[in-house]
């Protein structure tokens, strides 16, 4: 994996870390920030279909399952399946 795709993965996770997932309004919105999280690191398109319902997992409590479901899909770092789960919830 190329260090900028590395970098913009781990930013866009801290930013979600410090305060943009506070700001999300609605649940639907948690969602959202893991989905964009795992696009950052894919840079490329909308998120495949694994992404939406590892996230939707995610945000239902099943944390690990979330975290399972991107990495095992492929093209998604533990790190970025990390952050990107915690966003979710």
């Amino acid at each position: 994996m190329r260090t900028s795709t590395r970098v913009a993965g781990v930013l866009t996770g801290l930013t979600l870390a410090l305060g943009g997932a506070a700001l999300a309004p609605a649940a639907h919105a948690d969602v959202r920030d893991c989905i964009n999280v795992v696009e950052a690191q894919l840079q490329g398109g909308e998120a495949p279909s694994y992404v939406v319902t590892a996230c939707k997992t995610g945000q239902s409590g099943g944390h690990a399952g979330c975290v399972t479901g991107l990495t095992k899909g492929g093209g998604v770092t533990n790190g970025t399946a990390v952050t990107a789960c915690s966003a979710a919830p």
